[in-house]
Protein backbone atom coordinates (compact mmCIF):
# COMPACT_ATOMS: atom_id res chain seq x y z
CA UNK A 1 0.00 0.00 0.00
CA UNK A 2 1.17 3.51 -0.72
CA UNK A 3 2.65 5.43 2.21
CA UNK A 4 -0.31 7.70 2.96
CA UNK A 5 -2.91 4.95 2.63
CA UNK A 6 -3.72 5.28 -1.04
CA UNK A 7 -1.50 7.43 -3.28
CA UNK A 8 1.86 8.79 -2.18
CA UNK A 9 2.31 10.82 -5.38
CA UNK A 10 -0.98 12.72 -5.16
CA UNK A 11 -0.80 16.47 -4.67
CA UNK A 12 -4.08 18.37 -4.83
CA UNK A 13 -4.26 22.15 -4.78
CA UNK A 14 -7.20 23.94 -3.19
CA UNK A 15 -10.34 23.53 -5.29
CA UNK A 16 -9.11 20.41 -7.09
CA UNK A 17 -10.64 16.91 -6.92
CA UNK A 18 -9.53 13.45 -8.00
CA UNK A 19 -11.03 10.24 -9.37
CA UNK A 20 -9.32 7.06 -10.60
CA UNK A 21 -10.65 5.20 -13.66
CA UNK A 22 -9.56 1.86 -15.10
CA UNK A 23 -10.70 1.47 -18.70
CA UNK A 24 -8.48 -1.23 -20.17
CA UNK A 25 -5.13 -0.13 -21.62
CA UNK A 26 -4.28 3.07 -19.78
CA UNK A 27 -2.75 4.77 -22.83
CA UNK A 28 -6.14 5.44 -24.39
CA UNK A 29 -7.94 6.16 -21.12
CA UNK A 30 -5.31 8.74 -20.19
CA UNK A 31 -5.61 10.41 -23.59
CA UNK A 32 -9.40 10.53 -23.35
CA UNK A 33 -9.43 12.04 -19.87
CA UNK A 34 -6.69 14.54 -20.64
CA UNK A 35 -8.68 16.22 -23.43
CA UNK A 36 -11.85 16.84 -21.37
CA UNK A 37 -12.21 20.56 -20.55
CA UNK A 38 -11.70 21.01 -16.82
CA UNK A 39 -9.26 18.12 -16.39
CA UNK A 40 -5.99 19.39 -14.95
CA UNK A 41 -3.85 16.26 -15.06
CA UNK A 42 -4.16 12.61 -16.09
CA UNK A 43 -1.54 10.08 -14.95
CA UNK A 44 -1.29 6.42 -15.92
CA UNK A 45 -0.68 3.98 -13.09
CA UNK A 46 -1.68 0.85 -11.22
CA UNK A 47 -4.50 0.75 -8.67
CA UNK A 48 -5.84 -1.51 -5.92
CA UNK A 49 -3.30 -4.31 -6.12
CA UNK A 50 -1.67 -6.43 -3.44
CA UNK A 51 2.09 -6.12 -4.00
CA UNK A 52 4.33 -3.12 -3.22
CA UNK A 53 5.94 -0.96 -5.91
CA UNK A 54 4.54 -2.76 -8.97
CA UNK A 55 6.22 -2.60 -12.36
CA UNK A 56 4.57 -2.96 -15.76
CA UNK A 57 6.20 -6.37 -16.26
CA UNK A 58 5.04 -7.61 -12.85
CA UNK A 59 1.47 -6.40 -13.40
CA UNK A 60 1.31 -7.98 -16.86
CA UNK A 61 2.49 -11.29 -15.38
CA UNK A 62 -0.77 -11.44 -13.39
CA UNK A 63 -1.85 -12.22 -9.84
CA UNK A 64 -1.12 -8.74 -8.49
CA UNK A 65 -4.71 -7.48 -8.37
CA UNK A 66 -3.62 -4.23 -10.01
CA UNK A 67 -5.67 -2.56 -12.74
CA UNK A 68 -4.21 -0.26 -15.37
CA UNK A 69 -5.72 2.95 -14.03
CA UNK A 70 -5.64 6.67 -14.75
CA UNK A 71 -5.58 9.21 -11.95
CA UNK A 72 -7.68 12.19 -13.04
CA UNK A 73 -7.23 15.51 -11.25
CA UNK A 74 -9.95 17.96 -12.23
CA UNK A 75 -11.51 21.30 -11.39
CA UNK A 76 -15.11 20.68 -10.20
CA UNK A 77 -15.98 24.27 -11.09
CA UNK A 78 -15.31 23.45 -14.75
CA UNK A 79 -16.30 19.79 -15.06
CA UNK A 80 -18.39 17.62 -12.79
CA UNK A 81 -17.56 14.11 -11.66
CA UNK A 82 -20.79 12.95 -13.32
CA UNK A 83 -19.62 14.32 -16.67
CA UNK A 84 -16.24 12.60 -16.33
CA UNK A 85 -17.85 9.28 -15.44
CA UNK A 86 -20.35 9.33 -18.29
CA UNK A 87 -17.46 10.10 -20.68
CA UNK A 88 -15.58 7.14 -19.22
CA UNK A 89 -18.52 4.73 -19.51
CA UNK A 90 -19.15 5.85 -23.10
CA UNK A 91 -15.84 4.30 -24.25
CA UNK A 92 -15.71 1.07 -22.23
CA UNK A 93 -17.71 -2.13 -22.25
CA UNK A 94 -18.83 -2.69 -18.63
CA UNK A 95 -20.23 -6.11 -19.54
CA UNK A 96 -16.71 -7.51 -20.07
CA UNK A 97 -14.75 -9.06 -17.22
CA UNK A 98 -10.94 -8.82 -17.20
CA UNK A 99 -10.74 -7.50 -20.75
CA UNK A 100 -11.39 -4.51 -23.01
CA UNK A 101 -11.24 -4.86 -26.76
CA UNK A 102 -8.26 -7.01 -27.73
CA UNK A 103 -6.64 -6.66 -24.30
CA UNK A 104 -7.17 -9.63 -21.98
CA UNK A 105 -5.99 -10.02 -18.38
CA UNK A 106 -6.86 -8.95 -14.84
CA UNK A 107 -4.97 -5.68 -15.35
CA UNK A 108 -7.57 -4.68 -17.96
CA UNK A 109 -10.55 -5.08 -15.62
CA UNK A 110 -12.57 -1.87 -15.68
CA UNK A 111 -13.17 0.08 -12.50
CA UNK A 112 -13.82 3.42 -10.84
CA UNK A 113 -12.01 4.09 -7.57
CA UNK A 114 -12.88 6.99 -5.29
CA UNK A 115 -11.26 8.58 -2.23
CA UNK A 116 -14.21 10.15 -0.39
CA UNK A 117 -17.82 9.13 0.40
CA UNK A 118 -19.44 11.90 -1.67
CA UNK A 119 -17.54 10.83 -4.79
CA UNK A 120 -18.43 7.22 -4.05
CA UNK A 121 -22.12 8.05 -3.98
CA UNK A 122 -21.88 9.79 -7.37
CA UNK A 123 -19.94 6.84 -8.81
CA UNK A 124 -22.67 4.44 -7.71
CA UNK A 125 -25.45 6.67 -9.07
CA UNK A 126 -23.84 6.87 -12.51
CA UNK A 127 -23.11 3.12 -12.46
CA UNK A 128 -26.76 2.42 -11.65
CA UNK A 129 -27.79 4.51 -14.66
CA UNK A 130 -25.42 2.59 -16.92
CA UNK A 131 -26.69 -0.75 -15.57
CA UNK A 132 -30.16 0.05 -16.85
CA UNK A 133 -29.08 -0.23 -20.47
CA UNK A 134 -26.90 -3.35 -20.44
CA UNK A 135 -27.46 -7.00 -19.54
CA UNK A 136 -24.35 -7.49 -17.39
CA UNK A 137 -22.21 -5.04 -15.42
CA UNK A 138 -18.76 -5.95 -14.10
CA UNK A 139 -17.05 -2.56 -13.70
CA UNK A 140 -15.68 -2.29 -10.15
CA UNK A 141 -16.96 0.64 -8.06
CA UNK A 142 -14.68 0.69 -5.02
CA UNK A 143 -12.71 2.94 -2.67
CA UNK A 144 -9.11 3.41 -3.76
CA UNK A 145 -6.75 1.30 -1.65
CA UNK A 146 -3.50 2.05 -3.49
CA UNK A 147 -2.18 3.79 -6.57
CA UNK A 148 1.31 3.82 -8.05
CA UNK A 149 2.22 5.99 -11.05
CA UNK A 150 3.39 3.90 -14.00
CA UNK A 151 6.84 4.18 -15.54
CA UNK A 152 7.64 7.45 -17.30
CA UNK A 153 7.50 5.93 -20.79
CA UNK A 154 3.79 5.19 -20.24
CA UNK A 155 2.93 8.80 -19.40
CA UNK A 156 1.46 10.77 -22.34
CA UNK A 157 2.18 7.70 -24.44
CA UNK A 158 -0.08 8.66 -27.32
CA UNK A 159 1.38 12.16 -27.45
CA UNK A 160 4.87 10.67 -27.72
CA UNK A 161 3.65 7.97 -30.13
CA UNK A 162 0.74 9.41 -32.19
CA UNK A 163 0.35 6.19 -34.14
CA UNK A 164 0.47 4.01 -31.03
CA UNK A 165 -2.14 1.45 -30.08
CA UNK A 166 -5.38 2.84 -28.67
CA UNK A 167 -8.62 0.95 -28.05
CA UNK A 168 -10.56 4.25 -27.96
CA UNK A 169 -11.40 5.71 -31.37
CA UNK A 170 -10.21 9.16 -32.51
CA UNK A 171 -13.87 10.21 -32.83
CA UNK A 172 -14.55 9.30 -29.20
CA UNK A 173 -11.54 11.33 -28.10
CA UNK A 174 -12.67 14.29 -30.22
CA UNK A 175 -16.13 14.11 -28.70
CA UNK A 176 -14.68 14.15 -25.18
CA UNK A 177 -12.75 17.32 -26.01
CA UNK A 178 -16.00 19.06 -26.99
CA UNK A 179 -18.20 18.40 -23.96
CA UNK A 180 -20.71 21.21 -23.58
CA UNK A 181 -23.52 19.86 -21.39
CA UNK A 182 -22.74 19.21 -17.71
CA UNK A 183 -24.30 15.88 -16.71
CA UNK A 184 -24.65 16.91 -13.05
CA UNK A 185 -27.31 19.51 -13.91
CA UNK A 186 -29.91 16.94 -15.00
CA UNK A 187 -31.49 14.14 -13.00
CA UNK A 188 -33.73 11.20 -13.78
CA UNK A 189 -36.86 10.97 -11.62
CA UNK A 190 -38.02 7.72 -10.02
CA UNK A 191 -39.95 5.41 -12.35
CA UNK A 192 -43.34 6.19 -10.79
CA UNK A 193 -42.71 9.90 -11.08
CA UNK A 194 -41.75 9.48 -14.75
CA UNK A 195 -45.02 7.74 -15.55
CA UNK A 196 -47.02 10.46 -13.80
CA UNK A 197 -45.09 13.18 -15.62
CA UNK A 198 -45.46 11.86 -19.18
CA UNK A 199 -48.39 11.51 -21.53
CA UNK A 200 -49.21 7.89 -22.44
CA UNK A 201 -47.63 8.43 -25.87
CA UNK A 202 -44.44 9.94 -24.42
CA UNK A 203 -44.18 7.05 -21.96
CA UNK A 204 -44.64 4.50 -24.75
CA UNK A 205 -41.94 6.17 -26.86
CA UNK A 206 -39.32 6.93 -24.22
CA UNK A 207 -39.67 3.90 -21.92
CA UNK A 208 -40.93 1.20 -24.31
CA UNK A 209 -39.09 2.13 -27.51
CA UNK A 210 -42.27 3.12 -29.29
CA UNK A 211 -42.61 5.24 -32.43
CA UNK A 212 -45.16 7.99 -32.96
CA UNK A 213 -46.93 8.46 -36.34
CA UNK A 214 -45.08 10.47 -39.00
CA UNK A 215 -46.49 13.91 -39.83
CA UNK A 216 -48.78 13.68 -36.80
CA UNK A 217 -46.45 14.81 -34.06
CA UNK A 218 -45.65 18.13 -32.43
CA UNK A 219 -42.27 19.10 -33.90
CA UNK A 220 -41.86 17.54 -37.35
CA UNK A 221 -42.49 20.91 -39.04
CA UNK A 222 -41.66 23.16 -36.09
CA UNK A 223 -38.88 25.72 -36.69
CA UNK A 224 -39.07 28.23 -33.84
CA UNK A 225 -35.70 29.32 -32.43
CA UNK A 226 -34.73 27.38 -29.33
CA UNK A 227 -33.53 24.02 -28.06
CA UNK A 228 -35.07 20.57 -27.67
CA UNK A 229 -34.46 18.77 -24.36
CA UNK A 230 -35.14 15.32 -22.96
CA UNK A 231 -38.79 15.35 -21.87
CA UNK A 232 -37.87 13.33 -18.76
CA UNK A 233 -34.70 15.00 -17.47
CA UNK A 234 -34.47 18.32 -19.28
CA UNK A 235 -31.01 17.45 -20.60
CA UNK A 236 -30.31 19.53 -23.76
CA UNK A 237 -30.19 17.37 -26.88
CA UNK A 238 -30.82 19.29 -30.10
CA UNK A 239 -30.91 22.87 -31.36
CA UNK A 240 -33.27 24.58 -33.81
CA UNK A 241 -30.12 25.71 -35.62
CA UNK A 242 -29.40 22.08 -36.55
CA UNK A 243 -32.98 21.16 -37.49
CA UNK A 244 -33.83 20.87 -41.18
CA UNK A 245 -36.88 20.21 -43.33
CA UNK A 246 -37.15 16.47 -43.87
CA UNK A 247 -39.70 14.41 -45.77
CA UNK A 248 -39.48 11.63 -43.16
CA UNK A 249 -42.33 13.09 -41.05
CA UNK A 250 -40.42 13.32 -37.78
CA UNK A 251 -38.13 16.05 -36.39
CA UNK A 252 -34.76 15.78 -38.18
CA UNK A 253 -31.45 17.19 -36.97
CA UNK A 254 -28.03 16.95 -38.59
CA UNK A 255 -26.21 16.85 -35.22
CA UNK A 256 -26.83 17.06 -31.49
CA UNK A 257 -25.88 20.01 -29.29
CA UNK A 258 -23.34 17.79 -27.51
CA UNK A 259 -22.52 14.33 -28.94
CA UNK A 260 -21.66 13.21 -25.40
CA UNK A 261 -25.31 13.60 -24.35
CA UNK A 262 -26.47 11.13 -27.03
CA UNK A 263 -26.00 7.37 -26.85
CA UNK A 264 -26.00 5.20 -29.97
CA UNK A 265 -26.59 1.46 -30.11
CA UNK A 266 -27.23 -1.03 -32.92
CA UNK A 267 -30.93 -1.92 -33.05
CA UNK A 268 -32.05 -5.16 -34.72
CA UNK A 269 -35.78 -4.80 -33.98
CA UNK A 270 -38.53 -5.20 -36.60
CA UNK A 271 -36.26 -7.17 -38.91
CA UNK A 272 -34.03 -4.15 -39.59
CA UNK A 273 -30.52 -3.08 -38.66
CA UNK A 274 -30.54 0.51 -37.44
CA UNK A 275 -28.73 2.70 -34.93
CA UNK A 276 -30.91 3.62 -31.97
CA UNK A 277 -30.43 6.99 -30.27
CA UNK A 278 -31.11 7.47 -26.55
CA UNK A 279 -30.36 10.15 -23.97
CA UNK A 280 -27.41 9.99 -21.57
CA UNK A 281 -29.06 10.75 -18.23
CA UNK A 282 -32.64 9.64 -18.79
CA UNK A 283 -31.95 6.55 -20.91
CA UNK A 284 -34.89 7.81 -22.97
CA UNK A 285 -35.47 6.24 -26.35
CA UNK A 286 -35.33 9.16 -28.80
CA UNK A 287 -35.32 7.62 -32.27
CA UNK A 288 -32.64 6.56 -34.76
CA UNK A 289 -29.72 8.07 -36.65
CA UNK A 290 -29.15 7.49 -40.36
CA UNK A 291 -26.28 8.31 -42.71
CA UNK A 292 -26.31 9.30 -46.39
CA UNK A 293 -29.50 11.32 -46.07
CA UNK A 294 -29.79 13.50 -49.19
CA UNK A 295 -31.85 16.14 -47.40
CA UNK A 296 -29.41 16.62 -44.52
CA UNK A 297 -26.79 19.39 -44.80
CA UNK A 298 -24.08 16.95 -43.72
CA UNK A 299 -25.64 13.64 -44.74
CA UNK A 300 -26.59 12.65 -41.17
CA UNK A 301 -30.20 12.51 -40.00
CA UNK A 302 -31.12 12.18 -36.36
CA UNK A 303 -34.74 11.10 -36.76
CA UNK A 304 -36.30 11.87 -33.39
CA UNK A 305 -39.74 11.32 -31.88
CA UNK A 306 -41.43 14.58 -30.85
CA UNK A 307 -42.88 12.79 -27.81
CA UNK A 308 -39.37 12.32 -26.39
CA UNK A 309 -38.67 16.06 -26.53
CA UNK A 310 -39.65 19.28 -24.81
CA UNK A 311 -39.04 22.54 -26.66
CA UNK A 312 -37.50 25.52 -24.85
CA UNK A 313 -37.99 28.78 -26.80
CA UNK A 314 -34.93 30.99 -27.14
CA UNK A 315 -36.50 33.79 -25.09
CA UNK A 316 -37.07 31.40 -22.17
CA UNK A 317 -33.67 29.72 -22.15
CA UNK A 318 -32.11 32.07 -19.60
CA UNK A 319 -34.88 31.73 -17.02
CA UNK A 320 -35.10 27.96 -17.55
CA UNK A 321 -31.38 27.48 -16.85
CA UNK A 322 -30.20 27.04 -20.43
CA UNK A 323 -28.66 30.47 -20.93
CA UNK A 324 -25.20 28.92 -21.30
CA UNK A 325 -26.38 27.41 -24.61
CA UNK A 326 -27.68 30.59 -26.22
CA UNK A 327 -24.34 31.05 -28.01
CA UNK A 328 -25.04 27.85 -29.99
CA UNK A 329 -28.05 29.55 -31.60
CA UNK A 330 -26.34 32.66 -32.95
Amino acid sequence: MAENGYDNTLSLAEGQAVIYVAGGCFWGTEKLMSVIPGVIDAVSGYANGNVPNPTYERVCAGNTGFRETVRVIYDPRKVSLQTLLYAFFSVIDPSERNRQGNDVGEQYQTGVYYTDPASGEICREVADSVKERISAFYTEIKPLSSFYAAEEYHQDYLLKNPGGYCHISPEEIRNASRIVVDASLYHKPESGEIQNKLTPEAYEVTRKHGTEPPFRNAFWNHYEKGIYVDVITGEPLFSSQDKYASSCGWPAFDKPIDPNAILEKTDYSHGMTRVEVSSRIGNSHLGHVFERDNESPNGTRYCINSASLEFIPYDEMEERGYGYLKETLK
